[in-house]
């Protein structure tokens, strides 16, 4: 026997790296597809991918059965119940050229396979979205869905019915004549705003947020309790089908998605039959240009053949079919390294704190700065500066840094801490007793907060100034004309009318609107502040109990909590409030322009309060009173009006069209008046 000669220098490193690749993918794969918990952005995963399979097409030998270039990973759930597919669920071959070199180079290998010459007619590919989220099999019997799966390691995935059924789109009985056995493959996936909508809420818990759509969808319908599917709202779309038992197959890929969606199967209509190359570059950028504005997330899009029978023609190579592929986009997730932290201040005062990056490339554009939300969340990521981080975007939402790339640091790093003072006017910022954001106290003193301070001001249940909208407050301060509120009331006829689209009508109707606004009761003058906490019902209860502005501003903590329903939070709040002397001079100097709200009667006021202590809602259309003057009647009378119905309200006056608040008081057994009895009450 010939002796084996030794493998070269070069040799043993190259399969040194090919199985470090190996393990290092098999550890992402897992927090991916088992955890659901990735710590990689599937950019630099497939970076490894391709590098591992460049290795292993050069060098055959290299080549192991187990490894992740050559089959569908995935794994079980050691608590959830197996199932075996009759029909294994594949996946199909990533073109990662994005641009449209991916698809003339899909194009050319079919032509290729089929034994096309230039001069044969084109191929009719049709081309879908690529969803991302959590391939599904539904299991159909006559009709009735009866089974549900994910696509596991391909041949065996996990029972996941009792989630599946939670899902509105999925049908729980097929439309029409459903064969014996239809198995239908689509995506569970999560809509931006269900997973921005969920996080908000963590957000103002203080939990623990998720990290992705994708991986929320994943490790969602993965859960033993399907109340947690419930609880985040999941979605679904067919593309494809397993076993089929007593059904004629249409010919056409663009066929069955047209039969699946007779079935009452829910398909993404962003489809087309594509005509050779010119049909999936036209595709491919279509879809690019419309990614930003989908309610969901796609990293790509896929071209099938058309045809069947071309289809099984081409057949498979290795695990892969030879007639698809996945023509991915730039990735929605880069890694970067955080340079620095600012904080920013919202037109509500909110401050929050800004990642600035080394310039990275992501979701299609290049991104330097992102939201790390609020100081709680960046303890969670243990996020520091200097950190490679994980940076995404997708659609239109703001990019975000949603955690770091594991990694021992260079040195000791700090952690960052939230500034005591706003870094615009330098006001207080103070963050709520259990609560998780701070807030600048500048409130109308504020620039940043400028804009919203005029606008919630002006607003009909506050000074009530007519014309004093959105764009006009742009415009203002934009321009430099308005720097504040008081510097309202200092705006003449000739100033408004020079402004764009301003004619000399409009600018007397809003100064006349100016001038009607300066007596306002004081309830109304309390709620324009726009001061944290308070609302109309506590602007009512404040303005009620010290009768006059100047007992208000003089009001201390404990004075403050002696208000019906004034709590410690809403008491620190006003006192902080008018203990900024910035915020004291606004108010002196809209006084010195002329404004004057009337005093309250106090706490002398002896008029009857029939509706004290009582919680009424109001829904429909009232005959004689609008919505507005029933509240103001009502709180005049004592009562409170709560929006939503509950076993707290005492009446659910209604009127014509009452919705669904009508439907619950009846539930719960809660009286239902009309206007003309709640006058009765109130008299």
């Amino acid at each position: 026997m010939a002796p084996t000669s030794s493998p070269t220098p070069e040799e043993t490193q190259l399969a040194e790296r090919a199985a470090a690749l190996r393990a290092q993918l098999n550890h992402h794969a897992h927090l991916y597809y088992v955890l659901d918990a990735p710590a990689l952005p599937d950019a630099e995963y497939d970076k490894l991918f391709q590098e591992l399979q460049a290795i292993e097409a050069a060098h055959p030998a290299l080549l192991t059965p187990d490894s992740p270039t050559q089959r569908v990973i995935g794994a079980v759930l050691p608590d959830l119940i197996p199932v075996h597919h009759v029909v294994p669920m594949l996946s199909i071959t990533t073109e990662t050229d994005t641009t449209e070199g991916g698809a003339i180079a899909f194009d050319a290998r079919v032509r290729r396979e089929l034994g096309l010459k230039e001069g044969d007619p084109p191929v009719d590919y049709n081309a879908e979205l690529k969803f991302d989220g959590l391939a599904i099999n539904l299991r159909y019997e006559n009709g009735k869905l009866v089974q549900a799966a994910t696509r596991g390691d391909g041949e065996t995935g996990e029972d996941v019915t009792h989630n599946v059924r939670t899902i509105g789109e999925i049908p729980r009985r097929l439309k029409g004549d459903a064969p014996p056995v239809l198995e239908v493959r689509g995506e569970v996936y999560m809509r931006r705003d269900a997973f921005e909508a969920l996080n908000e809420r963590l957000r103002s818990k203080g939990e623990k947020t998720f990290v992705n759509p994708r991986n929320t969808a994943a490790g969602t319908i993965r859960q033993l309790d399907s109340r947690q599917a419930r609880d985040k709202p999941l979605s679904f779309y067919a593309y494809g089908l397993g076993d089929v038992q007593g059904w004629a197959l249409p010919a056409t890929q663009s066929g069955l998605l047209d039969a699946l969606a007779a079935f009452g199967l829910p398909v993404n209509e962003m489809r087309t039959v594509a005509s050779g190359t010119a049909g999936l570059v036209a595709f491919h950028q279509r879809v690019a240009e419309a990614r930003d504005g989908l309610p969901f997330d796609i990293d790509g899009v896929v071209y099938k053949v058309n045809s069947r029978e071309l289809q099984q023609t081409l057949g498979f190579k290795t695990r892969e079919p030879r007639w698809a592929v996945a023509h991915k986009y730039p990735a929605q997730e880069q890694v970067t390294t955080l340079l620095s932290i600012d904080v920013q201040v919202g037109r509500t005062g909110k401050l929050t704190p800004v990642a600035r990056l080394d310039p990275v490339f992501v979701g299609g554009t290049t991104v330097s700065n992102a939201t790390l939300h609020n100081i709680f969340e960046m303890r969670r990521k243990g996020v520091r500066v200097g950190d490679k981080v994980i940076i995404r975007r997708a659609g239109d939402v703001i990019p975000e840094v949603v955690g770091r790339v594991p990694g021992a640091r260079a040195g000791y790093v700090p952690n960052f801490r939230m500034p005591r003072a706003c870094p615009i006017c330098k006001s207080e910022a103070t963050r709520e007793k259990g609560g998780i954001e701070y807030r600048c106290t500048g409130g109308v003193f504020c620039p940043a907060q400028r804009k919203q301070a005029m606008l919630h001001f002006a607003g009909r249940r506050a000074m009530d100034i007519e014309g004093l909208g959105d764009k006009l407050v742009e415009q203002l301060v934009d321009a430099g004309i308005v720097q504040s509120l008081p510097g309202l009331y200092k705006l003449g006829v000739a100033k408004l009318a020079a402004l764009d689209r301003m004619a000399e009508k409009s600018a007397q109707n809003i100064v006349d609107a100016l001038e009607k606004s300066k007596a306002p009761t004081l309830a109304r003058f309390l709620f324009s502040l726009g001061i944290r906490q308070i609302g109309e019902t506590t602007a009512k209860d404040l303005a009620r109990h010290f009768g006059t502005l100047d007992k208000l501003m003089k009001a201390s903590v404990e004075q403050l909590l002696e208000v019906p329903d004034v709590g410690p939070i809403v008491a620190a709040s006003v006192h902080t409030f008018f203990a900024q002397p910035h915020n004291r001079e606004v108010v002196e100097q809209l006084l010195a322009a002329g404004v004057q709200p009337k005093e309250s009667a106090g706490e002398a006021d002896d008029r009857p309060r029939p509706l004290l202590g009582k919680t009424l809602v109001l829904t429909g259309t009232l005959p004689t009173w609008s919505r507005d003057e029933a509240k103001d009647a009502i709180e005049a009378a004592g009562g409170k009006v709560s929006s939503s119905v509950s076993k707290k309200t005492h009446y659910v006056v209604a009127g014509e069209e009452a919705g669904s608040k009508l439907d619950k008081a009846r539930e719960l057994g809660v009286e239902v008046i009309d206007e003309a009895a709640l006058r009765a009450l109130l008299a």
